[in-house]
């Protein structure tokens, strides 16, 4: 069990809402183009004080940067996708490493777990402890310019590796890597400004409402609860 699954979650039942048009997405959606079992269920939608939220950071960004956008890569997880994710992330990892992910020894299974795990959330069907897109609370971001164009953050989405960590790039002295890290500290910046909290390990993972924010508010000094558990449509 991780620290943030601690947290008590007093439910709000707020619904889900489809994200506005203010924002840009990722299409076609690339679990979903993988075979993620989302039924009708659409990705791009969130809780509505989460929206609420989104939209703020869409106002702060346009005051330093107009015409730049958030754009949404990820939102809302079923569990079962989230299952799926899992499973096919291992066995991509186990490829990577030139290992057939069905004849791994239990070490190297534990091994190449424990390095999904680092930043997927398990698919836990406790609704004590719910995938943190499973609530409808996290969101999967990134920026693109007045152009259209994607800014370049040094990683990509869902990257397993120690580039993903936001502050990678901080101390680099290399000057592109030093703007792949004044890209991160702005998405940041924007979200945190809008009541958000961002993921340790993850630069394009924001959530405002779950148990990770609540968690993090509390790290931070501050007092939170989490009101988000598991949501369904």
């Amino acid at each position: 069990m991780k620290p943030y699954q601690s947290v008590a979650i007093a439910e709000c039942h707020e619904p889900l809402v489809q994200i506005p048009d203010e924002f840009a997405f990722v299409t076609p959606h690339p679990y979903a183009k993988l075979g993620a079992p989302y039924g009708k269920k659409s990705p791009f939608y969130v809780r509505q004080g989460v929206c609420a939220r989104l939209l703020t950071a869409h106002k702060i960004l346009q005051q330093s940067h107009p015409g730049w956008k958030i754009q949404i890569f990820d939102a809302y997880r079923p569990v079962a996708v989230q299952q799926f994710m899992v499973d096919y992330t291992f066995v991509e990892a186990a490829r990577s490493q030139g290992l057939n992910p069905k004849a791994l020894t239990e070490a190297q299974r534990e091994e190449i777990l424990q390095q999904v795990y680092q930043f997927w959330a398990m698919p836990n069907g406790d609704p004590r402890m719910p995938p943190p897109h499973s609530t409808g609370a996290a969101i999967d971001i990134t920026l693109i310019n007045a152009e259209g164009n994607e800014i370049d953050m040094g990683s990509p989405i869902d990257e397993l590796s120690p580039r993903s960590f936001p502050n990678h790039f901080a101390d680099s002295t290399n000057s592109l890597e030093k703007t792949y890290h004044q890209h991160r500290q702005l998405l940041c910046d924007v979200m945190v400004k809008s009541g958000f909290k961002r993921h340790w390990n993850e630069w394009w993972h924001f959530s405002y409402g779950d148990q990770i924010w609540a968690w993090l508010t509390v790290q931070e000094g501050g007092r939170a609860s989490a009101k988000y558990g598991k949501a369904g449509r």
